[in-house]
């Protein structure tokens, strides 16, 4: 698990695209930092964890529009 410490402005989509290449993959961030769940848009300096995945684990069964 990566450590990341935001900026201000950040959001969890924007990480998520950051760090997965896919915005949808924001639950994977918020559910590692449940403390921050309820934050839309991060200040400086929050420290986030950042759970590192691989892509084969992002189930084929998706519906088509977060395939």
């Amino acid at each position: 698990m990566l450590k990341y410490t935001t900026s201000k402005g950040d959001t969890f989509d924007i990480l998520a695209f950051v760090f997965y290449d896919d915005p949808l993959l924001a639950s994977v961030i918020i559910q590692a930092n449940p403390d921050y769940a309820d934050v839309l848009i991060f200040e400086d300096n929050v420290e986030l964890y950042i759970p590192e995945i691989d892509t084969a684990e992002i189930p084929e069964t998706l519906p088509p529009w977060r395939q």
